[in-house]
Parts: C-alpha cells; structure tokens; sequence
C-alpha cells in the first residue's frame, strides 16, 4: 500500500463480503422455496426473500466498486484521496441505511413499508430490483454524490491516466442512470421503458467501465506489461461495451408496447454484445502472457482470468442465448433469463470485486504483494468451488428453462406454468444442491482471510 488514505478501502471490502454471505444465504433459503413452497412461511415469503436476495447483491456490489475505487485512484493518481473522513462518514451512512432497509423488508409488510417511509409524497416503491424504500433511494443518491466528489477531486489534483478516468466515467454514470429509479409514471409501458434505463444500463452500460478499469488495474499491477498496452486494450473494450450496451437496452423493449424497430435494433446490437467480453477475456490472457514477472499473488491473478471467461460465457454466450427477438419471443421470462442471470453477475461483477480485493486486500494488511501460502491455497480452493458451482447452477437452471420453454409455450398442447414447475422440479433439486457447493466456497475465501498470518514473510510467496 503506496497512500495512507487507501486504507479507507477495508471498511468498504469488508462490509461487502459480510453482505456477500447474506446474499447467498438468502439464495440458497430461496432454492429450497421453488421446491418446499412452505419453507420459513410465514416468517420469511418467498417475495420477501427474493426481495433480500437481489438488493443485498446490488448494495454489496456498490460496497465492493467503491472500495475498489477509493484503493484505485489514490495509486493511480499518485496522491491521497480528497477526504478519509468523507469516505467514511459514508461508509457509515450506506451500511446503516442498506442494513435497516433489509429489516424492514424482513420484519414489516411492504405496503406498511411503503407508507412508514414516505412513500406516497415521491412513489418510487413496488418495481423490480428498486424495492428500496423512497428514503433509502435519496440516501444512496447522497453517498454516491458525495463519492464521485471525493472520487473526482482526487483524480483532479493528482496524476490523470485512462483506468482512473474511464472509473470514474463509470462511476458518475452509475450515479445518473440511478436517477431513473425516482421516475415511477402510470403508464405501464413508460415505467417499464425507462426501468431498463437503471437495470440494463447499469450492468450492460456504465458497471462494464468499472469492470474494465479495475480488471487492467490488477493486471498493470500483477503482469508488468506496459501501462500504454493496456491502455489501448482498455479503450477499446470500453468503446465496444457502450456502442453494444446502450443501443442493445432495446432487447428488453421487444414485447412491453414499444415500435417494432426495437425489435431490430435491441436484435442487432444484442448479438454484438458478447463482442467486449470475448476480448476481455483475450486480453486478460494476453497480459498475463506476456507477463514480464511472476507476481507472488496467485490467487489474485488467478480471479482477473476467471473473470474475462466468467464474465464472456454468462453476459456474453448466456445473453446471446436468448437475445434474438425470434428466441426471446418463447423464452422471455423463463428459467433460461435467470441462468444468464445468476452466471453474467457472477463472472462480470462479483469476480472482479473478489479480484480486487484479492489483490488490495493483502497490502491493506501490511501483507507486503501477497497472503501466505496456505491462505492463497485456500483462495484458490474457493475460486474453484464457487466458479464450477456457478457454472452448474447455470446449466441446470438452463435444462430446467429449455425443457419449460417447449412444454409451457412451444409445444402443439402447451401445459400451464404450474404443472410445468412440478416437471422441472428435479432441475431446482439439483440447483439447490450446487448452491450449497457455492456457499461452502464462499465460507472458504472468508476463512482465507484468517489463515497462515503468522508465517514468516518469505513464505507468502508462491
């Protein structure tokens, strides 16, 4: 660790991983539900867990992106962050607010949420993914202003290269695509228009810049290469991922009421979109290849590779699945948008969050570039555990949505959505089973954070 000011990252890592394991938890309560429809009902229904479930992956994810950002641009901009103290005054702010947010969503009914919160003077409450209350909203919209200010003028007064500012181009535009979130109009078809303006342009827009910079940050840091190399890969992955992003939103626009043209055009660029993952995963390998040094953490090189292949075959090969509006036309909304689902967040943005704090993680600690062996042997073991599970997460749940697609939709005798569930249901047996594998890997990266810190220095090379 180069600045003290970096320091302020742990909080933000540590509070992301704690929400991480919640994240599974409720994930693993929400499989046993599709095939133990009573189970913990009525302390904890199914609406409610899957509730907790997405908006602990979202608020942990912007736990992770900050952390690695204020670990990030101190370095990269070769000065110390504008204001510790305002780093963690909001650290503070984001957990209390994202912590009573999930109580609320487990000990009082939405509705009753909704009107203790204010809700009837700006409604914004009742939409997918922006569950949270109107209050908790304006309170992420305060952390991330005050973030990007902090964020920002650090990045002014110090040195300027291409990772921190396509960051921080990320940043602020996950900050204004959230705006959309207050925008709630009556019409059905507008709320929904705009809905995708945060949800698609979220992770299929401005989160693939913060990917991209954080990923050639570790591999500045870990492969030698040339900054200007990278640079290059970097800027022309950015381009790739908005020009197929931005336009690509129209594949949620197929079936909602909007123009035909959408039709073409969400079509056309969709396909395009698997086009920037591809060549991250080329030049993750590419960089490592031409690595001008072995550096001692392993482990963290090992999640930058994992992600560049994650993130391709889930955003990329699993969006390309069902993107074509001819195919979406039977698929939409079955178990194959959650087996691209599950596997796009996991290999594009939760790899990369683990990637940094793999690689930061360490020297936050007073580590020296590395863990000990035995915890990066432990790391490694995790990685493995929770990418192969996920990888069987996503076939069965894409067995389970191909065979409901033909019987529910497709076939001459479509069944109803009911007696479809019950013929897939070994599909969610062995999901659930997988994603317990997950959470047992999950458990072994937290473990290797305790592992092997009284070994001598010299042996926390491998």
């Amino acid at each position: 660790m180069n600045y003290q000011s970096q320091a302020v990252a742990k909080p933000y890592f540590m509070a992301a991983i704690g929400l991480f394991v919640g994240q599974i938890l409720f994930g693993v309560i929400l499989g046993l539900q599709y095939v133990v429809g009573d189970f913990l009902f009525p302390e904890i229904p199914f609406n409610v867990a899957r509730m907790v479930h997405t908006n602990l992956l979202i608020v942990w994810l912007l736990f992770g992106f900050m952390g690695s950002a204020y670990y990030l641009i101190p370095e990269e901009s070769e000065t110390e962050l504008w204001s510790p103290k305002l780093a963690l005054a909001m650290f503070w702010i984001f957990l209390v607010a994202g912590a009573l947010t999930i109580v609320g969503y487990l000990t009082v009914p939405y509705a009753t949420l909704a009107q203790i919160t204010g809700n009837d003077l700006l409604p914004t409450m009742g939409r997918e993914f922006l569950e949270q209350p109107t209050i908790t909203k304006i309170g992420i919209v305060v952390v991330a202003l005050a973030f990007i200010l902090n964020i920002g003028l650090t990045v002014l007064k110090g040195r300027k290269t291409a990772v921190s500012l396509v960051l921080l181009i990320g940043l602020v535009g996950l900050a204004v695509f959230f705006l959309f979130s207050f925008y709630n109009p009556e019409n059905l078809v507008r709320d929904k228009f705009y809905w995708w303006f945060v949800v698609h342009l979220w992770v299929e827009g401005v989160w693939e810049l913060i990917l991209g910079s954080l990923l050639a940050f570790v591999l500045i840091k870990t492969t030698g290469v040339d900054r200007e190399v990278i640079e290059k890969w970097l800027y022309v992955i950015i381009a790739m991922s908005l020009i197929t992003g931005l336009i690509g939103t129209g594949h949620h626009f197929f079936w909602i009421g909007t123009p035909e043209y959408w039709q073409w055009w969400g079509s056309i660029f969709s396909a395009m979109e698997p086009i920037p993952f591809f060549m991250m995963t080329l030049f993750a390998f590419n960089m490592v290849n031409r690595r001008r040094r072995n550096h001692p953490n392993q482990a963290a090189v090992l999640w930058a590779l994992g992600t560049g292949v994650m993130a391709f075959l889930g955003a990329g090969v699993w969006g390309f699945l069902h993107t074509l509006a001819p195919v979406n036309y039977y698929t939409h909304g079955t178990q194959i948008t959650a087996a691209h689902g599950h596997m796009a967040f996991y290999g594009a943005y939760v790899m990369i969050v683990l990637t940094m704090i793999s690689y930061a993680m360490p020297l936050i600690r007073g580590r020296k570039e590395a863990a000990s062996r035995k915890s990066q042997v432990v790391e490694m073991w995790s990685f493995w555990l929770m990418t192969i599970s996920m990888v069987f997460i996503t076939l069965f749940l894409t067995a389970a949505g191909v065979l409901q697609t033909y019987l529910q939709r497709y076939t001459d005798t479509p069944m109803s959505f009911m007696v479809v569930q019950d013929k897939i249901e070994i599909f969610y047996w062995l999901r659930e089973g997988a994603g317990l594998v997950f959470l047992v890997g999950l458990l072994l990266y937290v473990s290797s954070f305790f592992i092997g810190q009284n070994e001598p220095e010299e042996t926390a090379k491998v």
